[in-house]
Protein backbone atom coordinates (compact mmCIF):
# COMPACT_ATOMS: atom_id res chain seq x y z
CA UNK A 1 0.00 0.00 0.00
CA UNK A 2 0.99 3.76 -0.76
CA UNK A 3 2.08 5.69 2.40
CA UNK A 4 3.04 9.50 1.59
CA UNK A 5 5.80 10.96 3.93
CA UNK A 6 3.46 14.00 4.40
CA UNK A 7 1.53 11.33 6.74
CA UNK A 8 4.66 10.85 9.07
CA UNK A 9 3.46 14.95 10.63
CA UNK A 10 0.36 15.04 8.58
CA UNK A 11 -0.57 18.87 7.70
CA UNK A 12 -2.48 18.07 4.86
CA UNK A 13 -5.59 20.03 6.09
CA UNK A 14 -5.49 23.56 7.28
CA UNK A 15 -5.93 21.55 10.80
CA UNK A 16 -2.03 20.27 10.54
CA UNK A 17 -2.86 18.12 13.07
CA UNK A 18 0.34 16.63 12.82
CA UNK A 19 -1.00 13.17 13.25
CA UNK A 20 1.77 10.37 12.56
CA UNK A 21 -0.28 8.81 10.46
CA UNK A 22 1.67 5.87 9.38
CA UNK A 23 2.42 4.71 12.64
CA UNK A 24 -1.48 4.33 13.00
CA UNK A 25 -2.50 7.92 14.86
CA UNK A 26 -5.51 9.17 13.78
CA UNK A 27 -5.75 12.65 12.24
CA UNK A 28 -8.20 15.22 13.53
CA UNK A 29 -10.08 13.95 10.34
CA UNK A 30 -10.70 10.49 10.93
CA UNK A 31 -8.32 9.05 8.77
CA UNK A 32 -5.15 7.11 9.90
CA UNK A 33 -2.89 4.73 8.07
CA UNK A 34 -4.99 3.22 5.60
CA UNK A 35 -7.16 4.64 2.01
CA UNK A 36 -10.59 4.35 3.49
CA UNK A 37 -13.55 4.79 1.02
CA UNK A 38 -17.29 4.21 1.61
CA UNK A 39 -18.34 4.37 -1.63
CA UNK A 40 -17.83 4.36 -5.72
CA UNK A 41 -20.68 4.29 -7.42
CA UNK A 42 -22.19 6.80 -9.94
CA UNK A 43 -24.35 9.36 -8.77
CA UNK A 44 -27.23 11.65 -10.21
CA UNK A 45 -27.44 14.57 -8.20
CA UNK A 46 -24.72 16.97 -8.99
CA UNK A 47 -24.70 19.76 -10.92
CA UNK A 48 -26.08 19.22 -14.70
CA UNK A 49 -22.59 19.57 -16.58
CA UNK A 50 -21.11 17.27 -14.18
CA UNK A 51 -23.86 14.57 -13.33
CA UNK A 52 -25.56 14.76 -17.30
CA UNK A 53 -28.01 11.63 -17.71
CA UNK A 54 -25.18 9.01 -17.00
CA UNK A 55 -23.86 10.53 -13.73
CA UNK A 56 -20.84 11.21 -12.30
CA UNK A 57 -18.58 8.72 -10.56
CA UNK A 58 -18.55 10.06 -6.91
CA UNK A 59 -15.98 8.03 -4.72
CA UNK A 60 -17.01 9.19 -1.27
CA UNK A 61 -13.79 8.93 0.91
CA UNK A 62 -13.83 8.36 5.14
CA UNK A 63 -12.94 11.21 7.57
CA UNK A 64 -13.49 15.21 6.53
CA UNK A 65 -11.36 18.07 8.34
CA UNK A 66 -14.57 20.32 9.02
CA UNK A 67 -16.78 19.28 11.76
CA UNK A 68 -19.68 20.57 10.71
CA UNK A 69 -22.17 19.50 13.33
CA UNK A 70 -25.17 19.57 10.62
CA UNK A 71 -23.32 17.61 8.22
CA UNK A 72 -26.00 15.70 6.65
CA UNK A 73 -22.87 13.12 5.69
CA UNK A 74 -22.03 12.66 9.05
CA UNK A 75 -21.47 8.98 9.02
CA UNK A 76 -18.26 9.21 6.45
CA UNK A 77 -17.46 12.71 7.39
CA UNK A 78 -16.35 10.98 11.21
CA UNK A 79 -14.74 8.07 9.59
CA UNK A 80 -17.73 5.54 11.53
CA UNK A 81 -17.84 4.27 7.20
CA UNK A 82 -15.46 3.01 5.12
CA UNK A 83 -13.34 -0.31 3.68
CA UNK A 84 -10.18 0.02 3.45
CA UNK A 85 -8.24 -0.10 0.53
CA UNK A 86 -5.07 -0.22 -1.29
CA UNK A 87 -4.32 2.47 -3.79
CA UNK A 88 -4.00 0.07 -6.87
CA UNK A 89 -7.52 -0.84 -6.15
CA UNK A 90 -8.35 2.82 -6.44
CA UNK A 91 -6.66 2.93 -9.64
CA UNK A 92 -8.92 0.32 -10.55
CA UNK A 93 -12.23 2.12 -9.48
CA UNK A 94 -11.22 4.71 -11.63
CA UNK A 95 -11.32 2.60 -14.72
CA UNK A 96 -14.63 0.75 -13.37
CA UNK A 97 -16.62 4.14 -13.34
CA UNK A 98 -15.51 5.33 -16.38
CA UNK A 99 -16.53 1.45 -17.78
CA UNK A 100 -19.80 2.30 -16.74
CA UNK A 101 -20.21 5.44 -18.49
CA UNK A 102 -19.58 8.03 -15.99
CA UNK A 103 -18.86 11.33 -17.16
CA UNK A 104 -16.26 12.30 -15.15
CA UNK A 105 -14.47 10.89 -11.61
CA UNK A 106 -16.01 12.88 -8.47
CA UNK A 107 -13.59 12.55 -5.41
CA UNK A 108 -15.96 13.65 -2.46
CA UNK A 109 -13.96 15.03 0.49
CA UNK A 110 -10.52 13.19 -0.62
CA UNK A 111 -8.11 16.18 1.09
CA UNK A 112 -7.47 13.59 3.76
CA UNK A 113 -5.66 11.25 0.99
CA UNK A 114 -4.52 13.44 -1.71
CA UNK A 115 -1.18 11.80 -1.64
CA UNK A 116 -2.65 8.38 -2.61
CA UNK A 117 -5.37 9.81 -4.82
CA UNK A 118 -2.49 11.37 -7.20
CA UNK A 119 -0.40 8.37 -7.11
CA UNK A 120 -3.92 6.21 -7.72
CA UNK A 121 -4.57 8.51 -11.18
CA UNK A 122 -0.97 8.87 -12.13
CA UNK A 123 -1.08 5.03 -12.75
CA UNK A 124 -5.12 5.25 -13.87
CA UNK A 125 -3.91 7.26 -16.43
CA UNK A 126 -0.74 5.09 -17.92
CA UNK A 127 -3.07 2.38 -18.51
CA UNK A 128 -5.19 4.92 -20.37
CA UNK A 129 -8.02 6.28 -18.21
CA UNK A 130 -9.34 9.36 -19.23
CA UNK A 131 -12.31 11.15 -17.86
CA UNK A 132 -11.78 14.37 -16.34
CA UNK A 133 -11.41 14.36 -12.43
CA UNK A 134 -13.87 16.39 -10.20
CA UNK A 135 -12.47 17.68 -7.02
CA UNK A 136 -15.26 17.94 -4.42
CA UNK A 137 -13.99 20.12 -1.39
CA UNK A 138 -15.57 21.82 1.75
CA UNK A 139 -12.83 24.50 0.32
CA UNK A 140 -10.91 23.76 4.06
CA UNK A 141 -7.59 23.55 2.16
CA UNK A 142 -4.30 24.18 2.14
CA UNK A 143 -2.08 25.84 -0.85
CA UNK A 144 0.05 23.19 -0.21
CA UNK A 145 -2.08 20.50 -0.85
CA UNK A 146 -3.92 22.31 -3.60
CA UNK A 147 -0.40 22.31 -5.17
CA UNK A 148 -0.28 18.52 -4.70
CA UNK A 149 -2.93 18.21 -7.16
CA UNK A 150 -2.14 20.42 -9.93
CA UNK A 151 -2.33 18.60 -13.03
CA UNK A 152 -4.02 15.93 -11.56
CA UNK A 153 -7.82 17.60 -11.20
CA UNK A 154 -9.70 19.69 -14.03
CA UNK A 155 -12.17 20.55 -12.15
CA UNK A 156 -13.00 22.25 -8.42
CA UNK A 157 -16.55 21.64 -6.73
CA UNK A 158 -15.74 23.94 -3.92
CA UNK A 159 -18.18 24.90 -1.27
CA UNK A 160 -18.17 28.08 0.52
CA UNK A 161 -19.75 27.93 3.57
CA UNK A 162 -20.20 31.03 5.61
CA UNK A 163 -19.12 34.47 5.33
CA UNK A 164 -18.72 34.75 9.23
CA UNK A 165 -16.24 33.89 11.61
CA UNK A 166 -19.06 33.37 13.83
CA UNK A 167 -20.93 30.96 11.85
CA UNK A 168 -17.96 28.96 11.00
CA UNK A 169 -16.89 28.59 15.12
CA UNK A 170 -19.91 27.41 15.87
CA UNK A 171 -20.91 24.96 13.48
CA UNK A 172 -18.06 23.93 11.94
CA UNK A 173 -15.19 24.83 14.55
CA UNK A 174 -13.18 26.61 12.17
CA UNK A 175 -13.84 30.35 12.86
CA UNK A 176 -10.91 30.65 10.36
CA UNK A 177 -12.64 29.15 7.23
CA UNK A 178 -13.89 32.27 5.46
CA UNK A 179 -10.51 33.32 4.91
CA UNK A 180 -8.83 29.98 4.43
CA UNK A 181 -11.76 28.85 2.15
CA UNK A 182 -11.47 32.13 0.25
CA UNK A 183 -7.92 31.78 -0.32
CA UNK A 184 -8.30 28.35 -1.84
CA UNK A 185 -10.88 29.01 -4.01
CA UNK A 186 -8.22 31.55 -5.67
CA UNK A 187 -5.61 28.66 -5.70
CA UNK A 188 -8.30 26.43 -7.51
CA UNK A 189 -9.29 29.25 -10.18
CA UNK A 190 -5.85 29.22 -10.95
CA UNK A 191 -4.73 26.04 -11.37
CA UNK A 192 -7.85 24.93 -14.09
CA UNK A 193 -8.13 28.14 -15.30
CA UNK A 194 -11.69 29.20 -17.19
CA UNK A 195 -14.81 27.35 -17.56
CA UNK A 196 -14.72 24.38 -20.57
CA UNK A 197 -17.24 22.40 -21.83
CA UNK A 198 -17.68 19.26 -24.27
CA UNK A 199 -19.70 17.01 -25.85
CA UNK A 200 -19.56 13.19 -23.84
CA UNK A 201 -22.27 10.80 -24.98
CA UNK A 202 -24.51 13.33 -26.05
CA UNK A 203 -24.19 15.21 -23.02
CA UNK A 204 -22.87 18.64 -21.91
CA UNK A 205 -19.74 18.11 -19.76
CA UNK A 206 -17.65 20.33 -17.49
CA UNK A 207 -14.21 19.55 -18.22
CA UNK A 208 -12.48 22.66 -16.99
CA UNK A 209 -13.20 25.26 -14.28
CA UNK A 210 -14.62 26.21 -10.75
CA UNK A 211 -18.21 25.51 -9.64
CA UNK A 212 -18.74 27.55 -5.74
CA UNK A 213 -21.63 25.90 -3.94
CA UNK A 214 -23.32 27.76 -0.83
CA UNK A 215 -25.90 25.93 0.62
CA UNK A 216 -28.91 28.32 2.42
CA UNK A 217 -28.82 27.42 6.22
CA UNK A 218 -32.12 27.84 8.00
CA UNK A 219 -31.96 31.26 9.97
CA UNK A 220 -28.68 32.60 8.21
CA UNK A 221 -30.23 34.42 5.08
CA UNK A 222 -27.97 37.54 6.16
CA UNK A 223 -24.78 35.04 6.11
CA UNK A 224 -25.72 33.80 2.64
CA UNK A 225 -25.66 37.41 1.14
CA UNK A 226 -22.79 38.09 2.38
CA UNK A 227 -20.76 35.23 1.78
CA UNK A 228 -22.19 35.38 -2.38
CA UNK A 229 -21.25 39.15 -2.29
CA UNK A 230 -18.07 38.08 -1.39
CA UNK A 231 -17.80 35.65 -3.63
CA UNK A 232 -19.40 37.68 -6.63
CA UNK A 233 -16.61 40.85 -5.43
CA UNK A 234 -13.43 38.33 -5.56
CA UNK A 235 -14.49 35.80 -8.77
CA UNK A 236 -17.17 38.09 -11.00
CA UNK A 237 -18.37 35.74 -13.40
CA UNK A 238 -15.03 33.61 -14.27
CA UNK A 239 -16.20 30.74 -11.59
CA UNK A 240 -20.13 29.27 -11.77
CA UNK A 241 -22.33 29.37 -8.97
CA UNK A 242 -24.41 27.06 -7.61
CA UNK A 243 -26.82 28.29 -4.76
CA UNK A 244 -28.32 25.12 -2.84
CA UNK A 245 -31.68 24.84 -0.64
CA UNK A 246 -31.23 21.32 0.29
CA UNK A 247 -30.74 21.90 4.01
CA UNK A 248 -32.43 18.26 5.41
CA UNK A 249 -31.95 18.35 9.43
CA UNK A 250 -30.26 15.12 9.93
CA UNK A 251 -30.28 16.38 13.32
CA UNK A 252 -33.91 16.83 13.91
CA UNK A 253 -34.43 12.84 12.69
CA UNK A 254 -31.82 11.38 14.30
CA UNK A 255 -32.72 13.48 17.98
CA UNK A 256 -36.06 11.50 17.32
CA UNK A 257 -34.46 9.01 17.59
CA UNK A 258 -32.47 9.80 20.99
CA UNK A 259 -28.75 10.09 19.76
CA UNK A 260 -27.45 12.05 22.11
CA UNK A 261 -24.99 14.09 19.79
CA UNK A 262 -27.80 15.23 17.92
CA UNK A 263 -30.16 16.26 21.21
CA UNK A 264 -27.19 18.40 22.45
CA UNK A 265 -26.49 20.36 18.71
CA UNK A 266 -29.77 20.95 18.72
CA UNK A 267 -30.54 21.73 22.12
CA UNK A 268 -27.30 24.26 21.38
CA UNK A 269 -28.84 25.88 18.47
CA UNK A 270 -32.44 24.75 17.69
CA UNK A 271 -32.32 26.97 14.67
CA UNK A 272 -30.92 23.56 12.91
CA UNK A 273 -34.17 21.97 13.59
CA UNK A 274 -35.75 23.27 10.78
CA UNK A 275 -35.89 23.38 7.12
CA UNK A 276 -35.11 26.77 5.00
CA UNK A 277 -38.39 28.69 4.05
CA UNK A 278 -38.57 28.99 0.09
CA UNK A 279 -39.04 32.43 0.34
CA UNK A 280 -35.74 33.09 1.96
CA UNK A 281 -34.57 30.70 -1.02
CA UNK A 282 -36.16 33.18 -3.43
CA UNK A 283 -34.42 36.21 -1.70
CA UNK A 284 -31.16 34.32 -1.74
CA UNK A 285 -31.43 34.04 -5.94
CA UNK A 286 -33.18 37.55 -6.24
CA UNK A 287 -29.84 39.18 -4.42
CA UNK A 288 -27.85 36.74 -6.82
CA UNK A 289 -29.53 38.62 -9.76
CA UNK A 290 -29.56 41.60 -8.29
CA UNK A 291 -25.63 41.29 -8.00
CA UNK A 292 -25.36 41.04 -11.73
CA UNK A 293 -24.37 37.29 -11.29
CA UNK A 294 -25.28 36.40 -15.43
CA UNK A 295 -25.82 32.08 -14.45
CA UNK A 296 -25.77 30.15 -11.83
CA UNK A 297 -27.46 26.65 -10.94
CA UNK A 298 -30.21 26.54 -8.41
CA UNK A 299 -32.79 24.03 -7.11
CA UNK A 300 -36.37 23.23 -7.04
CA UNK A 301 -38.47 21.97 -5.27
CA UNK A 302 -37.75 21.56 -1.13
CA UNK A 303 -35.89 18.67 0.22
CA UNK A 304 -38.89 16.49 1.50
CA UNK A 305 -36.80 13.74 2.46
CA UNK A 306 -33.32 12.22 2.91
CA UNK A 307 -33.30 9.93 -0.02
CA UNK A 308 -30.66 12.63 -1.75
CA UNK A 309 -27.92 11.11 0.80
CA UNK A 310 -26.59 7.88 -0.81
CA UNK A 311 -26.06 4.89 1.79
CA UNK A 312 -22.18 4.51 2.50
CA UNK A 313 -22.46 1.07 2.71
CA UNK A 314 -19.36 0.10 0.51
CA UNK A 315 -21.20 -0.05 -2.47
CA UNK A 316 -18.65 0.13 -5.63
CA UNK A 317 -14.82 -0.41 -3.55
CA UNK A 318 -14.71 -3.64 -3.61
CA UNK A 319 -13.90 -5.89 -6.50
CA UNK A 320 -16.21 -8.56 -7.43
CA UNK A 321 -13.23 -10.85 -6.26
CA UNK A 322 -13.08 -9.30 -2.96
CA UNK A 323 -16.85 -9.07 -2.07
CA UNK A 324 -16.97 -12.65 -2.88
CA UNK A 325 -13.82 -13.84 -0.42
CA UNK A 326 -15.64 -11.11 2.38
CA UNK A 327 -19.15 -13.14 1.94
CA UNK A 328 -17.38 -16.09 2.21
CA UNK A 329 -15.39 -15.04 5.45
Amino acid sequence: MFHAPQLNSCTLCPRACGAARNKGTIGFCGAGQSLRLARAELHFWEEPPLSGTSGSGCIFFSGCPLRCCYCQNASIALAQSGIEISTDRLSAIFHELEQKGALNINCVTGTPYIPHVVYALNCAREKGFSLPVVWNTSSYETIDSLDMLAGSVDVFLADFKYAQEELARNYSRAAEYPRIALRAIKRMAAQVGEMTYDTYHQQTRMTKGVIVRHLLLPGHLDDSCKAVRLLWDTFGNSIAYSFMNQYTSVLKSSAEHHNARACAVLQKYPELAQRVPAADYERLLNFADDLGIEDYFWQEGDPVSESFIPAFDGTGVLSAEQARDSERA
